[in-house]
C-alpha cells in the first residue's frame, strides 16, 4: 500500500533556495505547504508554480511557526516530512523513501536523516558537521516541534524510529551578509536563553557552558578545526569553522557578558 506525504516548508524571502527544494521532491509529496512570513520576493510565485498551498502566519520563531502549521494546515496525508527552504532530498533519499514508508510497521512512527551541509559551495565534511541526524519524516500526529526560542528539534511523541541510509542537503545560495545578519540574531537568542537557564541541548552542550566564558570559544574552535579535522574541509571551511566555531560563539559570550549588566 502506498504511503502519502505532505511536505511543510517555512519561508521569508526564499526565492533564491525555494525552486531547488520543490523540484527535489516532486514524485515524493503529495501535498506541499508553505507557510510564509509575509515575504515581499518571488517566494509565493515559485511556490504556486509547483502547486503549494500557501499559509501566511505572522512569525515569533521557528518552533511556533511549525507548530501553528502542524495545527492549522488542512493536512491529509500519513506521513509529514519537514523541509527547510534551502534543502533539498537527494534522489536516492527520495527513492529510500518510497521503497521503505510502506513497509514501515506500525511500531515506526519517524525516520531520522543525515544532513548534508553545504558552505560557499563546498560539502562540510569535518569539525564534526557530517553526519548529524534530524528527525525529518513522522507519522501525522506522531511529532512536534520542540517550543524552543533556538536549536528546536522534533521530537516523536511515541512508537519508534528508524534511520534511512541516504542524505538531504543543505545548501544556502543567500551571501554571506545574509548568513552573519542571521546568526546575529541568533546570538542575541541563544544569550537570553542562557541567560534564563533554558539552553541546553544534550551534555555536550551543556559541558560546553560549564566551561568559563570566552575560554569556551578558543576551546571550541581548537577541538573542532585541529581535533575534529575541519581542516580538512579547504578555504570555505576554514571560513565557516571559523565564522561558525568562533566567531559566533564569541558573539554568543558577549551577548551573554552584557546581559549579565557586569
Amino acid at each position: 500500500m502506498k504511503s502519502s506525504i505532505s511536505v511543510i516548508i517555512l519561508t521569508f524571502n526564499e526565492e533564491e533556495n525555494l525552486e531547488k527544494c520543490l523540484k527535489s521532491i516532486t514524485g515524493l509529496a503529495q501535498e506541499i505547504f508553505i507557510v510564509d512570513s509575509h515575504s515581499t520576493d518571488r517566494t509565493l510565485e515559485i511556490a504556486k508554480k509547483y502547486s503549494a498551498q500557501v499559509y501566511a502566519h505572522d512569525f515569533k520563531n521557528q518552533a511556533d511557526q511549525f507548530n501553528w502549521g502542524l495545527d492549522n494546515l488542512a493536512i491529509t496525508s500519513d506521513w509529514i516530512l519537514k523541509l527547510d527552504a534551502d534543502e533539498e532530498i537527494l534522489p536516492e533519499l527520495k527513492d529510500e523513501i518510497l521503497e521503505f514508508l510502506p513497509k514501515a510497521g506500525k511500531e515506526i512512527s519517524g525516520f531520522y536523516m543525515k544532513r548534508r551541509f553545504y558552505f560557499m559551495g563546498r560539502w562540510i565534511k569535518h569539525g564534526g558537521y557530517y553526519p548529524i541526524w534530524f528527525l525529518r519524516l513522522w507519522r501525522k500526529g506522531k511529532g512536534r516541534s520542540e517550543e524552543r526560542k533556538m536549536d528546536e528539534h522534533i521530537i516523536l511523541l511515541e512508537d519508534e524510529s528508524r534511520r534511512l541510509n541516504n542524505d538531504f542537503i543543505d545548501n544556502n545560495k543567500k551571501d554571506l551578509k545574509n548568513w552573519i545578519l542571521k546568526h546575529k540574531n541568533y546570538a542575541s537568542r541563544e544569550a537570553e536563553e542562557v541567560k534564563a537557564g533554558e539552553y541546553g541541548m544534550g551534555e555536550k552542550r551543556n559541558f560546553y557552558y560549564q566551561l568559563p566564558p570566552f575560554l569556551r570559544v578558543f576551546c571550541y574552535f581548537i577541538y573542532r578545526y585541529f581535533f575534529r579535522l575541519g581542516f580538512l574541509d579547504g578555504k570555505a571551511g576554514f571560513i565557516f569553522h571559523f565564522l561558525h566555531g568562533f566567531w559566533y560563539r564569541f558573539l554568543v559570550d558577549a551577548k551573554i557578558y552584557g546581559l549579565s549588566g557586569i
